[in-house]
């Protein structure tokens, strides 16, 4: 029997991957209206079907419902982070595999992940959920300063910030919506360098793939770049490896890809934050590189039905020659402006071991403060036989970059 996967969200460019992997497959996308420009190749779906963004979960269910008792779905899947709470009603509604809501709930609210994990005995983070000034005042009168202030829910990094100073509080709050229904989170700071962990799960059992080290902004937290594989000495890779399966196994990750990002202490390795799903910048391609495993490649074929977890160990116990350390680093200006070009393309695709060049930003964007990942300008990968090298390639081909920025001084005059 030919497969019918339903996708919930617009999927990236997994839809076609399914279909290629198995002839025949066919697919059905669900996804929030407001992404249906990113629907790719839309007509090579049996259906698109879209809902408004603020659709109670009842209604994703009935629609997934109404399709499925006329065209049944084989199989459910997701495979980007907005839409994986409706999936998840959605598969525990079809009776499907698929991550259990309660995972997706942890994974998404992160005050919610904190108090499971300290309940658990995994990670002693102090941390709180406040909705005013005054409970966020409390906590750092309690825990010192200074500490980190963040949205309940994001990604890349938005409206997360370091405060140092009590004077700062309020600037901080409102960054992070503190105006908003759910709060923010308070958290104490954790010292020390900063590691995503990617690793694939198979029925409940965790392999580690890689471990990539992050350059972050000080004060904001945006990934400034990452290498991978981290230059780390087996001892403390076997302490992240080991903490992190504990809290896979905590949140009751089942399958498919995750991507957790923790700090390196003094007193062993601290969780910052969980994603069942695969990493962003470009952090599949550099673990493809330093190990030869494709996570993409490897969502697909479980998505699928395909046992994985072998084949993942298969591949890091076999360490090809061709495998080397790999680095991403991205470009950004402490100055504002509307960009009007990028150049020296050509002179940072020269440096050796540079592999790609990607300008991130178009002509027009207004250029400000790094307040996430959106307001990178630019990305440089490298290759190299150490991660030293990888990285310090990346970096040197993003110096070689150049920004042209128009800008309106106070007498109105473009310059």
């Amino acid at each position: 029997m030919s497969e019918h996967v339903l996708i919930v969200g617009p999927g990236r460019d997994f839809p076609a991957r399914l279909r290629r992997a198995a002839p025949g497959t066919r697919t059905t996308v669900l996804c929030d209206v407001t992404y249906i420009g990113r629907v790719r190749e839309p007509a090579e779906n049996v259906r698109v079907l879209c809902l408004r963004r603020d659709a109670p979960e009842g209604e994703w269910i009935d629609l997934a419902q109404a399709v499925h008792a006329r065209d049944p779905f084989t199989r459910v899947a997701t495979f980007g982070e907005s839409d994986q709470i409706p999936y998840a009603a959605v598969a525990q509604a079809l009776g499907l595999p698929g991550h259990s809501p309660r995972t997706v709930h942890l994974a998404h609210d992160k005050a919610a992940m904190r108090e499971w994990l300290r309940e658990k005995g995994i990670d002693a983070t102090a941390s709180r959920r406040v909705e005013n000034l005054d409970e966020l005042r409390a906590f750092t009168r309690l825990h010192g300063l200074p500490c980190i202030v963040k949205p309940v829910s994001s990604a890349g990094s938005l409206g997360v910030g370091k405060v140092c100073a009590e004077g700062d509080l309020e600037r901080a709050f409102a960054r992070a919506g503190g105006a908003g229904p759910s709060g923010v989170l308070v958290e104490e700071f954790l010292e020390g360098p900063q590691y995503s962990v990617e690793a694939f799960s198979e029925h409940g059992e965790h392999q580690l793939v890689g471990i990539t080290a992050k350059c972050s902004d000080p004060e904001g937290f945006v990934e400034l770049g990452h290498v991978s594989p981290a230059p780390l000495p087996e001892d403390r890779q076997r302490s992240i490896g080991a903490y992190v399966t504990r809290i896979l196994d905590a949140l009751d990750v089942q399958n498919g890809p995750t991507h957790t990002e923790v700090v390196l202490t003094g007193k062993g390795p601290r969780l910052i934050e969980t994603h069942v799903r695969v990493g962003g910048d470009g952090i599949p391609d550099l673990t493809l590189d330093a190990t030869g495993v494709d996570m993409d490649d490897c969502t697909t074929r479980q998505a699928l039905g395909e046992e994985v977890l072998p084949g993942i160990r298969a591949a890091l116990a076999e360490p090809g020659p061709a495998r080397r350390a790999s680095a991403i680093w991205f470009a950004s200006l402490d100055t504002s402006g509307t960009l009007v070009s990028v150049t020296g393309t050509d002179k940072a695709a020269a440096v050796p071991g540079v592999g790609k060049v990607a300008v991130l930003a178009e002509p027009g964007t207004e250029i400000g403060a790094l307040t996430d990942s959106d307001a990178r300008l630019a990305s440089v990968r490298a290759l190299g036989d150490t991660p030293e090298a990888a990285l310090a390639a990346a970096r040197e081909a993003v110096s070689r970059l150049e920004f042209r920025l128009a800008a309106r001084p106070r007498d109105g005059r473009t310059v």
